[in-house]
């Protein structure tokens, strides 16, 4: 193994740096908390044995979830730079190949394309939030539901100003950095986030299902686990981090030296999988209250939820409040997945942050327009027999993020020295370092290979 360079400076980051350690797991966890937190995690709960699915998720967020968010939480502050530029520090830092910068350059790339067509989600739940409060669901059937969906995706004008929209929103807070823009927002958004799940779920326990949603997701049944679960499992703890697509990297360059990588790394993850057991607990009893199907996906919450709203008492406050709070859980994830390559910008071309921002923001917007597309005047063009949409989101979810992974722990397990990985981690107990080694050097890198090939239906 090649020797690190000797008197390594202590790097500072030109971007800023977190106030705080809270203020660095309400920014992570609002980057892992997006919208498949509210409807996916607590169905997937539901469909493999409540509990026991839970149980095994925390065991793969345990063995492959923590680790790999502290190998790229490490990296990060290591390097205090866009993840391109920390890659090709470390890279020259520990004598490796300069190609490990593709680490980076697939984070960046990856946090573009799934905010161009997370942007267009982001601004359909804005239109909805005004739906909502306008009274469209009132009395809605669940064909009038669909109906009422399907015209407005297939409204390419509609959509590309809410899309519009949601980038501007997103960019402004980016544009005004570490201390005045991501900070602020997370520190007021995360709570907020919080506070709207416990207010939807308070409502949820009025309705006379909350014993059945908990039946739902919490009651053990071991004989629905199987190899299918397990797999499930595995992916559900890698993706729902946010782990490969360069924001936790670059969210850690923000970090103060003496803040414990550790454990941030266990409250974020404790973190973002209470949200999507909370949003469960808030969400099925009003499924369940209106005999809906709680598998049904995405269009559980613009198809079938409206219904819901429309029908139940007080279904016009907690409509909104609901669409608020996917509104929200959208705004935070979007700003993380930018911020990797608004630092590139800001790094390689000595651009302000006003105009990177800028920048990066017109070729995610321009991006975005190809989901729009996808849904009506693209509808029938696909490649590979998918939509520009259904492209973009296969590549960046099954190939990108895996491999990013895979990279990340083969870099911090075998290609970064144990000195340098130690002292950053700064892991006092000597079991634990070791701990971690084992799990980042096999357990984490095997898992994320096997999520990759059973993503792409190898297995």
């Amino acid at each position: 193994m090649s020797q690190p360079i000797p008197n390594t400076p202590e790097r500072q980051s030109i971007h800023g740096q977190w106030s705080s350690r809270w203020t660095f797991i309400l920014a992570a966890t609002g980057a892992a908390v997006g919208l498949g937190n509210i409807w996916k995690f607590p169905y997937l709960t539901g469909e493999h044995g409540g509990s026991a699915f839970v149980l095994v998720y925390m065991l793969c967020v345990a063995a492959l979830g923590i680790p790999m968010m502290m190998a790229e939480v490490m990296l990060g502050r290591r390097g205090r730079q866009s993840p391109v530029n920390t890659m090709q520090t470390l890279a020259e830092e520990t004598g490796g190949s300069q190609w490990w910068q593709i680490i980076g350059w697939s984070g960046t790339v990856a946090g573009v394309l799934i905010l161009s067509y997370y942007s267009v989600i982001g601004g359909w739940t804005i239109a909805y939030v005004f739906k909502s409060a306008g009274g469209l669901f009132h009395g809605a059937t669940a064909e009038g539901a669909q109906q009422l969906f399907e015209d407005f995706v297939s409204s390419p004008w509609i959509v590309f100003f809410w899309h519009s929209f949601f980038m501007v929103m997103t960019m402004v807070v980016v544009a005004r950095g570490v201390k005045s823009g991501l900070e602020k927002a997370v520190q007021f958004l995360m709570p907020a986030l919080f506070v709207l799940l416990l207010m939807v779920m308070g409502y949820s326990m009025t309705t006379g299902y909350f014993s059945k949603s908990l039946a739902f997701l919490f009651t053990p049944d071991f004989s629905r686990l199987s190899g299918t679960s397990m797999l499930t499992a595995m992916g559900q703890a890698f993706f729902s981090l946010s782990l490969g697509m360069g924001t936790i990297m670059i969210y850690g360059s923000y970090v103060p030296k003496g803040t414990s990588i550790a454990g941030t790394s266990c409250a974020i993850a404790g973190a973002d999988t209470a949200v999507a057991l909370i949003a469960g607990m808030a969400i099925f009893p009003i499924v369940f209250a209106n005999g809906m199907e709680p598998g049904a996906g995405p269009s559980l919450i613009f198809q079938t939820l409206p219904v819901a709203f429309g029908q139940m008492t007080g279904g016009l406050v907690f409509g909104v409040l609901f669409f608020v709070l996917l509104l929200v859980a959208a705004w935070t994830s979007s700003i993380s997945l930018i911020e990797p390559a608004v630092t590139l910008l800001i790094e390689r071309f000595a651009m302000t942050r006003a105009a990177a921002s800028f920048w990066c923001g017109v070729l995610t917007w321009l991006l975005g327009l190809g989901t729009i597309f996808s849904f009506n005047i693209w509808s029938g063009t696909t490649l590979f027999n998918m939509t520009f949409f259904g492209l973009l989101d296969f590549l960046t979810s099954n190939l990108m993020l895996p491999l990013g992974g895979i990279l990340i722990a083969v870099f911090a397990g075998w290609i970064m020295t144990q000195d340098s990985s130690q002292s950053e981690l700064n892991i006092t107990n000597p079991r634990g370092y070791k701990a971690w080694i084992l799990l980042i050097r096999f357990i984490a890198p095997i898992a994320v290979l096997i999520v990759l090939l059973h993503a792409v239906g190898f297995l």
